[in-house]
């Protein structure tokens, strides 16, 4: 397999991924997924005829082997581990076994790597960020290669072309599980309901333990909870947002949001 691949470095590999990810979805799917593994049996086998049914056969090999989430299409990652050399695979720093579950994580890189609070993440940011993530997988990297990891990385996660990542981009680079909130009925009609979902949803957020949400904690929860009616937040969206909450909700001030405040805004009454 390495073979015909030989030699591929990251813009090389970012070239294959824009090329087969045809609708720019983060994957590589359906008849994505077929013109890509007739690519493979091309470059595999060139004097063999790119049959149906080899092509299929390429198709399940493979996929058995690299679909990790086993859903049928390719994600980045995999692709990345399916066709990079080792040494070439900058991605390898964001394994699934890393896969973020909390809102409240994500939000802490964020406001780590936002240094000017600008509400985005620059290439200059995104560089620190890859930097700081090489050498906690104590993985050599020369200033050229980080340099051209940032510009692949920007090439295909800066969906709108601006030059700078938002809160979604940055979200796809870490592969953020699914909203929390998601699995809640926001109209749950009886009281114990709402009541059993409240304390579920404030223990999942309030992941320092002390009974109050505060910095990150309630980033992560305004982040997932504007997410459920404005899909595309931005992070000026989210410090405005922010900013309303704790205006409303926290009563005494002192820049956290107590169970009781919360409990108060969202119109529940908290187990004593």
């Amino acid at each position: 397999m390495e073979s015909s691949f030989d030699n591929l470095d990251a813009a090389g590999f970012l070239e294959i991924w824009q090329h087969f990810d045809a609708d720019d979805n983060g994957y590589i799917e359906g008849k994505e997924l077929d013109d890509f593994f007739r690519h493979m049996m091309k470059r595999l086998g060139p004097q063999e005829k790119a049959t149906e049914e080899r092509v299929q056969r390429l198709k399940q090999r493979f996929m058995s082997a690299y679909d990790v989430t086993a859903d049928g299409k390719l994600q980045i990652q995999e692709l990345a581990n399916m066709i990079l050399p080792e040494e070439e695979n900058f991605l390898l720093v964001f394994r699934r076994e890393a896969l973020l579950d909390n809102s409240v994580d994500f939000m802490k890189i964020w406001r780590k790597y936002d240094i000017d609070c600008s509400g985005y993440i620059s290439a200059q940011e995104l560089k620190a960020f890859l930097k700081d993530l090489f050498q906690q997988h104590h993985k050599e990297v020369s200033p050229d290669k980080l340099e051209e990891y940032t510009d692949a990385m920007m090439k295909v996660f800066d969906k709108n072309k601006d030059g700078r990542l938002d809160l979604n981009d940055l979200a796809r680079i870490l592969a953020l599980e699914e909203n929390f909130l998601l699995q809640f009925q926001m109209d749950a009609s009886s009281k114990e309901e709402r009541k059993r979902d409240f304390e579920k949803i404030f223990d999942h957020y309030d992941v320092s333990k002390t009974g109050a949400l505060e910095g990150p904690e309630v980033d992560g929860f305004v982040k997932d909870m504007m997410e459920l009616v404005r899909p595309n937040l931005t992070g000026p969206d989210l410090d405005k947002l922010r900013a309303v909450l704790l205006r409303h909700c926290d009563v005494n001030k002192d820049g956290k949001i107590q169970k009781n405040e919360l409990a108060l805004c969202l119109g529940v009454k908290p187990k004593p």
